[in-house]
């Protein structure tokens, strides 16, 4: 009984170890980055109407309790971006394992942006989403079988002191729980973004989820800040949780790297310089 506890306890010692491990790497990475590159933080589930500048590749990472996400954006012509995205997603919140990962692929049209460059709309759509939007038991699955299409929209008040994004939508799940129908959903997504001392720093809160006869998700938020110590960096820190008390995403950091137009199908133009 005794062998039995103390290996007990040096499995338990050594979880923790290789959590505490696997914690320190990812913040001294995320630290590293940060210092080199400039990042944007992009965990919230919300999108602006913005389409990145001709040519420009982005790199987007974030790493939390629930979800684990890589994407990868193309801005190969003027007012369009292709992107690529995969999720690890762990319910359980033990960073040993994972419920299963998902992918993504789509594009978005920049159809309208306003004068002073603080708002307009766009349209997106393609397939695969993070499982967050689903609650089935086979969510996983599912959310790579999933087509969708959304048109975020941002509406700037109070001087551009208040930001709102609006993204409404719509999805339809093949095979839905391993059933030979489909299943559609309707999808929304709000944030809201509060500069009320300076612009390089946002109060950010959003509210997401999906409605549908089978395909649902229940309202989950997130609730954190943004910090933009130029128009092209910045960091996000939040937490998310679901409405009706039950966990949610959790405590998530958020970083984006972007480089300079060079990925162009024509003529790429000159590089951004930092102000």
């Amino acid at each position: 009984m005794n062998k039995f506890v103390e290996n007990n306890h040096h499995s338990n010692g050594l979880s923790m170890k290789l959590h505490l491990i696997k914690t320190t790497a990812v913040i001294l990475c995320s630290l590293t980055v940060f210092v080199i590159n400039p990042v944007r933080g992009q965990q919230f589930s919300s999108d602006s109407y913005i389409s990145k500048p001709h040519g420009m590749a982005t790199v987007i990472m974030t790493a939390g309790e629930r979800n684990i996400m890589t994407m990868t954006t193309f801005s190969l012509f003027p007012r369009w971006e292709f992107t690529f995205a995969a999720y690890i997603y762990r319910d359980d919140r033990n960073s040993l394992t994972d419920d299963g990962y998902s992918t993504s692929i789509y594009a978005k049209y920049m159809f309208y942006e306003n004068a002073a460059k603080t708002g307009g709309f766009a349209m997106k759509a393609g397939r695969g989403l993070d499982p967050g939007y689903l609650d089935g038991e086979q969510k996983v699955k599912d959310a790579t079988k999933t087509f969708w299409m959304n048109a975020p929209a941002t509406i700037p008040f109070f001087d551009n002191k208040l930001s709102w994004d609006i993204m409404p939508g719509v999805n339809v799940t093949q095979n839905y729980e391993g059933e030979s129908s489909s299943a559609w959903a309707f999808t929304y997504t709000t944030r809201l973004a509060y500069y009320p001392f300076s612009p390089k720093l946002a109060a950010v809160g959003e509210l997401f989820g999906s409605e549908g006869k089978k395909v649902y998700s229940l309202p989950e938020y997130r609730l954190g800040l943004r910090w933009e110590p130029s128009q092209y960096a910045n960091i996000a820190l939040t937490y998310g949780a679901k409405f009706n008390g039950s966990k949610g995403a959790g405590f998530e950091i958020g970083i984006m790297i972007f480089t300079p137009p060079f990925a162009c199908i024509g003529k790429c133009k000159p590089q951004l310089q930092q102000p």
